[in-house]
């Protein structure tokens, strides 16, 4: 009786090893379609003087910046979602503190091509732009010149998509692309700032119709982005949209333009030089004048960039 209940009992676990092995092998598959790319860092400067000749003031100054991707791709589907946040201050001695950088973008790129050997795509587009924290035309900080909403843009259109992974290269046209203008601060609204519809007084300066908060645009939008290593540890980032509007004077293109150069020292230190190119009829440039803010036409907006930090990849 013993031996029998011994070799039921031997019989029934080499059975429940058996089962449990082929469960085993009909675990779902893990495959993800996803690829991911996460990218921190902070840059920091600081200069200080003490019995220096030459004269100079102290100064510190940092630079937070994020990047963060997510890319979905299957059979011919390529779904792209990146967003970049930057912000900047600087203090120096017998100054308040200022903004020298602010940024919030995010775009977000679906394509589908008909085969697998074409690198074009037919391809929608949408982006969102906008700023954490007030502007000022320093020294003047009683009056903000831009705001978070004000402005904030969105792009979102149609068109197609060249994209090829082994040169980083992508390359984006849209002939049906609408541009929406948001500016929610109504103080600039009614200044008609960032070329939304200003207000309208009477001719004793009493308010009939404040500014309108919204401009939507339609027109054609074309993007462009390439990466490449140029010499070891170094490399080059270009990026660059241009806009026009079918309406509203037609030819007269708004430029974003991005060059920037990042050398690798190690794993988690490194040194960038950009420069940051914008143009755009619609935003009027603000300077100071016997301590009042005048509003001036538009002009080449320009800001160069170096800095060397930690940045952590994961």
């Amino acid at each position: 009786m013993f031996k029998k209940g011994t070799l039921f009992g031997l019989l029934f676990f080499v059975y429940q090893l058996g089962f449990s092995q082929i469960v085993k092998t009909e675990l779902p598959d893990t495959i993800s379609y996803w690829a991911k790319e996460n990218k921190v860092g902070l840059d920091i400067s600081q200069i200080t003087f003490v019995n220096w000749n030459a004269g100079g003031n102290n100064s510190i100054s940092g630079l937070v910046k994020g990047q963060f991707v997510r890319t979905y791709t299957k059979d011919n589907i390529n779904w792209k979602n990146e967003l970049i946040m930057r912000y900047g201050i600087n203090k120096q001695e017998s100054q308040e503190v200022r903004k020298t950088d602010d940024q919030f973008l995010f775009n977000s790129t679906f394509g589908y091509k008909r085969d697998s050997i074409s690198n074009w795509y037919y391809a929608g587009k949408f982006s969102f732009n906008t700023q954490f924290a007030n502007g000022y035309s320093y020294p003047n900080t009683d009056l903000a010149i831009s705001k978070p909403f004000a402005p904030a843009y969105t792009f979102l259109g149609i068109g197609a998509e060249y994209s090829r992974k082994d040169l980083n290269l992508n390359l984006y046209l849209s002939p049906l692309t609408q541009k929406t203008t948001m500016v929610f601060d109504q103080r600039l609204a009614n200044q008609g700032a960032f070329g939304v519809d200003k207000a309208v007084y009477d001719e004793f300066g009493v308010l009939l119709r404040e500014g309108k908060n919204i401009r939507n645009e339609i027109g054609i939008l074309i993007t462009n982005q390439w990466k490449k290593e140029i010499f070891k540890n170094i490399n080059f980032e270009h990026r660059v949209s241009l806009y026009t509007d079918y309406i509203n004077n037609f030819g007269n293109v708004d430029v974003d333009w991005q060059l920037q150069l990042d050398m690798t020292v190690n794993q988690y230190v490194k040194a960038n030089i950009g420069t940051h190119i914008l143009y755009d009829d619609d935003i009027k440039s603000k300077e100071e004048e016997g301590g009042v803010q005048v509003v001036k036409g538009p002009k080449i907006q320009l800001k160069q960039l170096l800095g060397v930090g930690v940045v952590y990849q994961f």
